[in-house]
């Protein structure tokens, strides 16, 4: 096993640790500081556990994937407390991916009480995606 994969290997274990600590009525995205690590059989219950999910459709062998991350980084720690990140391989979780019709990567998918509400495709600069997450606010 690579050591990439095992370090988010762990993180994820960790996460998911983090997440079910949480007593329920909690805000958890308080406590969410960095994104979360999605899978297929993970993917409905952050769903429903985060008002304000933003969710990056990523792939290993992507290069604008690889821009967008340390985005998508600043991002989860910056707006912690307002809005929850996730990631999600869309080579290792394809019923996801399929169930969103995701076809291109990265695709930020915003999703607001469990329902998909915008995207963002492709790579773009930090305050493009942070001025479209926003507005998904308090609404």
């Amino acid at each position: 096993m690579s050591q990439d994969k095992e370090l988010d290997e762990i993180m994820a274990r960790k996460r998911s640790e983090l997440l079910t600590k949480a007593q329920p009525g909690e805000n958890k995205p308080s406590s969410i500081s960095s994104p979360i690590i999605l899978t297929d059989s993970n993917f409905e219950q952050a769903l429903k556990e985060n008002p304000l999910l933003v969710v990056d459709f990523w792939a290993v062998w992507c290069g604008p994937c690889r821009m967008v991350a340390p985005v998508i980084e600043q991002l989860a720690s910056e707006l912690a407390g307002k809005v929850v990140f996730g990631k999600l391989n869309v080579d290792e979780n394809p019923v996801t991916s399929r169930a969103f019709g995701i076809q291109s990567i990265p695709t930020i998918a915003i999703f607001k009480n469990g329902k998909p509400i915008d995207a963002i495709i492709g790579a773009v600069s930090k305050s493009q995606m942070q001025s479209t997450i926003l507005k998904y606010l308090g609404n």
